[in-house]
């Protein structure tokens, strides 16, 4: 592959640099605290409380129908385990960011949590 060596290239002017590094300064990647503070996503709260019960109950459906203590097949606790563990975890990986959020855990904000 050729190379160009008789390409005239020019500097940008000095004063869309920072001064410092040499590098262009661009004002959306300035660090505020500030902006990571939000409102409480309360609808988003509410959901993952409610898939947490919901992953809760059906997991201890399928516990008590695999172990025979309820009436049903193993295929019909085998469902319902696989239902309770899709609707669980993403049910306690929120509620567990609201919470330390709340608490005011270093490096857990609302913001993690998505707004509906």
């Amino acid at each position: 592959m050729a190379s160009r060596r008789n390409v005239p290239y020019s500097p940008l002017p000095v004063d869309e640099y920072d001064g410092t590094s040499g590098r262009k300064h661009d004002p959306r990647f300035d660090y505020n605290p500030r902006s990571f503070d939000q409102k409480i996503p309360w609808k988003s709260i509410a959901l993952a409380l409610f898939l947490l019960c919901l992953g809760s109950l059906l997991l201890f459906l399928s516990v008590f129908i695999l172990t025979g203590h309820m009436g049903g097949e193993k295929s019909q606790g085998y469902g319902l385990l696989a239902l309770g563990v899709l609707t669980f975890l993403p049910g306690f990986y929120e509620t567990r960011i609201a919470y330390y959020s709340w608490r005011g855990v270093e490096g857990y904000r609302f913001a993690a949590i998505p707004d509906y």
